[in-house]
């Protein structure tokens, strides 16, 4: 992501919405949710550098949740969400 799309409230707000029907929906295939779901709970789960301060793991999920809508919008782009 371009820093200029980094910042974007516009741009987050397509990656939150996107994100989670990209989720649910049941035209993604299952490997493809568990690559985003399962890193981002170990990340949460397992203790970390910062215990008890979620600013690092906030940080890690949104860049993961902007990599994963990045790649479903390429795999599947006929479930592509409106932006």
């Amino acid at each position: 992501m371009k820093l200029r799309k980094l910042l974007s409230l516009k741009q987050w707000s397509h990656i939150f919405r996107s994100s989670w029907q990209y989720v649910i929906s049941p035209n993604v295939a299952m490997p493809d949710k568990l690559l985003f779901t399962i890193p981002v709970i170990l990340y949460w789960v397992l203790p970390d550098f910062m215990p008890f301060l979620p600013i690092d793991d906030i940080g890690v999920t949104m860049l993961l949740m902007g990599w994963f809508v990045s790649r479903m919008e390429r795999k599947y782009p006929a479930l592509e969400t409106g932006r």
